[in-house]
């Protein structure tokens, strides 16, 4: 019995001797970057493009498409009809011949635009996710 409760007793101390090596301390120090100026100018530069144009690959709904008359009004309607059913989505008319599209999001994954394609499903069965540049 006494043997048992030595034995607890020191499972118990080298327990908490690991749990107190394991606490975080903060760093005290002082970082040093060396690069070349290469570098720095490239970063630059890189943010001057991104600002000028702030477009990637990704993703939208496309939730109309038509050619032929009127096919105009019908896709400003039908995006007039959707930013007063989500007000908080963007939506973006465009013309691209013969189809003026009405495309919706700014989705940087597809698993995104196909996850908002289904729920906007039963008002807009024939959506379907397409790729597009999209704004950050």
């Amino acid at each position: 019995m006494i043997r048992l409760i030595l034995i607890s007793f020191i499972l118990l101390l080298v327990n908490f001797r690991a749990v107190q090596a394991q606490e975080l301390k903060p760093a005290q120090g002082k970082v040093e970057v060396v690069q070349d100026e290469k570098i720095s100018k490239l970063a630059t530069q890189y943010q001057q493009v991104s600002k000028e144009k702030p477009e990637i690959d990704g993703f939208r709904v496309q939730i109309f498409f038509d050619s032929g008359t009127n096919s105009k009004n019908k896709a400003a309607s039908i995006k007039n009809e959707f930013e007063v059913a989500y007000p908080g989505m963007k939506s973006y008319l465009s013309y691209k011949e013969p189809y003026y599209r009405v495309r919706i999001g700014d989705f940087r994954t597809l698993t995104e635009a196909v996850g908002f394609q289904k729920k906007i499903a039963g008002t807009y069965p024939n959506s379907f996710p397409v790729k597009d540049k999209i704004v950050l």
